[in-house]
């Protein structure tokens, strides 16, 4: 048998040197059998096969034996950083040569940086991570350090001092930009944004011209959100032609189909969030357009639905009232009003009897939870906390949110709000069991001054979003890891300590964020919409969300405001708890702010399939000699819990208790608490295994009354049937039904 080499040259397949190298690389790596690997390796390979190939069959094998041991998970990634160290090219700027879309004005200073990089922290990201990397984030012959340093010189440029900086928090897992900056920084057209918000205007002009920029977002990788409450509703009259309206249905689908034709750069398809008040007569087919069932023609599947709710409405939805609908080209002025003042224009239009119909608020509602029960959605967010709370107010009414449900930012005819992302990973700031408050504060300020140079860098796909960006510089701030770091410092998700430390994190991070934000204005001038900001006014985003003194402060606020009021702001917003899904699997990370779903599954991405094992509860359950093939079996028969585990003590299934073993009330009351910190929202999940609309009304009772701005992004419930346990072993698995 035969093996090509890197080289090209053909040579005897030696078995022993495959097994050799694996042993090498599975040095120090208990619980690790080399043997084994590559015994399965030889049962794979042919004639012919190259060595880069073997790496890569040994590496798959090593990831599936994860369950057994999740140091096999260590030795996949080693044996892949290895492959990709002999295979690519040796040097940052042979790399960045090699890649046609980078900037020439990064290739032509790249030589001097090649000192910089440090293969070895290859080595310090998982197997996932790096498969993750590959399909999305790198180039071609581009390893994860020449991608982290083209996104430090594509943000910063030739300033070695930041570049070095940014590179060094980024390859040491500090934190990390999000998925458009990590693919497109430094390179021809440096699209960095994660999230842009439009909104609709009532007219054939306003409408398509409006599709033309979605369009021209999501060609350039964009999320998108649109406010639609001011088109007119089905059968109003149109004066221009004396005709009727068709309403805002069919308008969306052509949305639906510019979503699916307008692939983001062909990674995947365009990702569209519509927001409707509760108001709008169309309500009741906007609710149905992700529906499983009824008219195709009046469906929307590849649209994600969401809630701009007033109070008023849920006062009425709460006293089980009647509910108006007003046509918004008869009845104008309501999406632009809020609190008391939409209050008092909604029962003007009502006592003059312009309602188009009137029905029970309840009915409304009903139909949000049946939505959100089949569909996930519409995400629910509550239009007042969201305007009263909010450091742009000065600007005018905010009508939505993002596809994310985290951005919370003004948009005109003028301006398509826009925001980059970035988030901490919080694990990394965990040192012999306490967090490290004091290195999260540093990192933080870097951050913020990352982000606040690329909103200057980037390439906008429509001027109307470089202006709302030049103008306002808002930035989102978020985090991963939180449940990892609950565990790693013994806290039960709903304990005390755990509710404690979450406030104190965000109170950290956002006066961070305020104090490097505070030192660019010094620098270069505060943002051009500060004047009659609350901000300007010495209103901090506790001060809005109305935070008691009492509170268990640890930092002098008192000072911050003083600092913020005399020189300015730089960033018009700073903080916004975003999902981390791609980046979390980069880094290794439990997703944003959220408990575990599952101690053991199987995950489906765009990297590929990959067994999922909770690597903080296999040390423990090691440490205590409880992790063998049967109790991995146990977990799987519990479709990835282990409270009925007799044998597992009741600490460890105190720390391990899943999102669906997790009282919500304790989700939203983290919410509600780093949500005084948090001056654009957060993009909360919720999670209940067999939701009833009586539970799901009370939970999002709970959610408005507590104050939150997003009520919900997400409703995640599971199947009621269990799917088939097709990793537990055969001895161990039902045979009656075997063909």
């Amino acid at each position: 048998m035969k093996v090509i080499k890197r080289s090209g040259e053909s040579q005897e397949m030696l078995f022993d040197k495959v097994t050799l190298r694996i042993k090498k690389l599975a040095e120090g790596l208990d619980g690790v059998f080399p043997d084994k690997v590559a015994q399965k390796t030889f049962y794979e390979m042919y004639d012919g096969i190259s060595t880069s190939k073997i790496d890569d069959i040994s590496a798959d094998i090593s990831a599936n034996m994860m369950t057994v041991d999740p140091n096999y998970e260590v030795l996949a990634s080693r044996i892949l950083v290895s492959n990709m160290h002999k295979t690519y090219p040796k040097t940052f700027s042979e790399s960045m040569k090699n890649i046609s879309t980078v900037r020439d004005s990064i290739k032509e200073v790249a030589y001097r940086y090649n000192h910089m990089i440090e293969k070895e922290r290859d080595y310090l990201f998982g197997y996932f991570g790096l498969k993750t990397m590959q399909k999305v984030y790198l180039s071609e012959g581009e390893t994860p350090q020449y991608m982290f340093l083209r996104v430090a010189l594509g943000i910063h440029g030739d300033d070695y001092a930041a570049v070095k900086e940014t590179y060094d928090l980024l390859s040491n897992k500090k934190f990390t930009h999000a998925t458009p900056t990590m693919i497109n920084a430094g390179m021809n057209m440096p699209q960095m944004s994660s999230c842009f918000l439009t909104q609709v205007e009532d007219s054939i002009q306003g409408i398509y011209e409006n599709i033309g920029k979605c369009a021209q977002i999501s060609k350039h990788a964009g999320g998108i959100g649109i406010h639609a409450q001011d088109v007119r509703s089905k059968g109003s009259i149109i004066k221009g032609t004396n005709g009727t309206s068709d309403g805002i249905i069919p308008m969306l689908r052509v949305y639906n189909s510019t979503a699916r034709y307008v692939n983001q750069s062909g990674r995947r398809k365009g990702s569209f969030a519509v927001y409707l008040e509760p108001w709008h007569p169309d309500i009741f087919d906007f609710l149905e357009l992700r529906l499983n069932q009824g008219d195709e023609d009046a469906r929307c599947r590849d649209l994600f639905t969401a809630m701009w709710i007033p109070d008023l409405f849920m006062k009425k939805v709460e006293k089980n009232d009647q509910w108006a609908l007003f046509d918004p080209s008869e009845c104008p002025g309501l999406s632009d009003a809020y609190g008391p003042a939409f209050e008092e224009l909604y029962n003007w239009y009502f006592k003059e009897g312009r309602a188009k119909k009137i029905v029970p608020a309840m009915s409304i509602w009903q139909a949000i939870l049946k939505s959100q029960i089949e569909t996930g959605t519409p995400y629910m967010l509550y239009k007042d906390a969201c305007n009263a709370r909010s450091n742009q107010k000065n600007l005018g009414t905010l009508k939505g949110s993002n596809l994310c449900s985290e951005i919370l930012e003004y948009t005109s005819k003028d301006e398509i709000a826009v925001c980059n992302l970035a988030s901490l990973a919080l694990p990394e700031y965990v040192r012999n069991g306490e967090f490290d408050f004091e290195e999260i504060h540093r990192v933080t300020k870097v951050v913020t001054r990352n982000l606040n140079k690329v909103i200057d860098r980037n390439y906008y796909p429509v001027p109307e979003a470089k202006k709302s960006n030049m103008h306002h510089r808002p930035i989102g701030i978020g985090v991963q890891g939180l449940a990892d770091v609950y565990i790693m410092m013994g806290f039960p998700f709903d304990s005390e300590e755990a509710s404690k430390l979450n406030t104190r994190i965000f109170e950290t991070i956002y006066h961070a964020a305020l104090e490097a934000s505070v030192e660019l204005s010094r620098r270069d001038g505060c943002y051009l919409s500060f004047s009659d900001s609350p901000a300007f006014e010495g209103l901090l985003q506790f001060d809005l969300a109305g935070a008691s003194k009492s509170f268990d402060w640890h930092y002098d606020w008192d000072y911050m405001r003083r600092c913020v009021r005399n020189t300015g702001l730089r960033n018009s917003l700073l903080l916004a708890p975003m999902p981390t899904a791609t980046t979390s699997q980069v880094l290794g990370n439990n997703e944003c702010f959220e408990p575990y779903t599952s101690n053991l599954y199987l995950r489906r991405t765009i990297a590929g399939e990959f067994v999922v094992v909770n690597k903080h509860l296999v040390k423990k359950l090691q440490e205590l000699g409880l992790w063998d093939n049967d109790m991995k079996n146990e977990i799987i028969r519990h479709n990835g819990s282990v409270q009925k585990i007799q044998k597992i003590p009741d600490e460890i299934k105190r720390l391990f208790k899943t999102a669906w073993e997790i009282s919500q009330k304790v989700l939203i009351d983290q919410a509600r608490d780093r949500g005084y910190f948090v001056c654009q929202s957060q993009s909360l999940n919720l999670f209940m295994e067999s939701p009833t609309l009586a539970k799901l009304s009370s939970m999002h009772m709970y959610g408005w009354k507590q104050g939150l701005k997003t009520g919900m992004y997400y409703l995640r419930t599971r199947p009621k049937a269990a799917p088939i346990q097709v990793t537990l072993d055969p001895a161990n698995a039902c045979t009656s039904c075997s063909a």
